[in-house]
């Protein structure tokens, strides 16, 4: 034990509760997980994370290289599953839900923020940082050593409570927090997801090669062009993809709304219509997505992926 050993993990736990987040849970850092690097360097020389470069920074492979004097991390999770479902029809576009509402990165760090400073209000040699989707840290490996939940077969964390709608996010700490015990895994036998992926993006369980996958190309594929190996399996998706969610069993059974006001979906996230995105306006863009984290689709994009989507609709 250190110096900053000076609270308990269940006030900690309480805190962040009161904050808002539907769970959280409290994994130490005692040293580098072989395995879990290994298995996230392995992924990296098959080529899996396609131009997403930042997940080969070493630092995702030691937590210690993000925050030295980090001890514990404070892991969390925000349900933001809503009711509505999407209309019928080829002529509507298809948002992944995580986009629905108001960007997630905001609600969570404001959150996140309020939970650090407490932290370090406790004593003054407390340091605190904290990340949301944000840094060079394996969040869904830390949510399940956490007790948070566990990394499913499509490679998304699912809790108990609340399927696999959750955003997650952590506090690292010097603070030395007793820990949890690490989730374990309850995917079965199932192959559902594996089953549904139109592009056999998960190569195998609980692995998903980014190449292949909708989410990726929708939004973080830069080209002019989608790859032809892929428009005809779109499905309508022009931001991010939910079909390995929605037919999990875990969703179906366990996802129910969310009390974060902000998560509900904003005018036009539920039903636009293919044509209307594939000429969407720069302007236009801007004011539909203000404060979404759809921005990170850019409107070329936008529109690169809804004219995708619509020329497989006439073939």
């Amino acid at each position: 034990m250190n110096q900053y050993s000076v609270t308990s993990s269940s006030v900690v736990k309480e805190r962040a509760r009161e904050l808002g987040f539907h769970k959280v849970g409290i994994a130490a850092v005692n040293s580098v997980d072989a395995t879990e690097a290994q298995r996230l360097q392995a992924w990296i020389e098959l080529g899996y994370h396609a131009d997403m470069e930042w997940m080969s920074n070493p630092k995702r492979q030691d937590i210690r290289l993000v925050m030295p004097e980090a001890r514990s991390l404070v892991c969390v999770a925000l349900n933001y599953y809503t009711p509505h479902q999407r209309p019928k029809g080829e002529e509507y576009a298809k948002i992944s839900r995580y986009g629905w509402g108001r960007d997630y990165h905001k609600v969570m760090h404001k959150k996140l923020k309020q939970l650090a400073r407490w932290l370090e209000s406790l004593d003054k040699g407390v340091l605190a940082r904290y990340y949301a989707d944000t840094g060079p840290v394996q969040d869904k490996v830390w949510a399940q050593q956490a007790g948070i939940g566990w990394i499913a077969k499509n490679g998304n964390v699912i809790t108990r409570e609340y399927g696999s709608w959750v955003f997650l996010g952590e506090v690292l700490t010097n603070l030395e927090l007793e820990s949890d015990r690490p989730h374990t895994e309850h995917c079965g036998s199932c192959t559902r997801c594996l089953e549904a992926c139109p592009t056999g993006a998960i190569t195998q369980p609980f692995v998903v090669d980014a190449n292949r996958c909708i989410a990726y190309h929708t939004i973080e594929n830069r080209d002019d062009k989608l790859p032809e190996a892929l428009t005809p399996h779109l499905q309508g998706w022009v931001a991010g993809c939910d079909i390995c969610q929605d037919v999990c069993p875990w969703n179906q059974r366990f996802a129910h709304p969310t009390d974060v006001a902000e998560f509900q979906p904003s005018p036009g996230n539920l039903a636009p219509q293919l044509l209307e995105l594939a000429q969407i306006s720069d302007q236009e863009w801007d004011k539909q997505f203000a404060a979404s984290a759809l921005r990170r689709v850019k409107p070329k994009m936008l529109r690169r992926n809804a004219q995708a989507n619509l020329d497989r609709n006439k073939e």
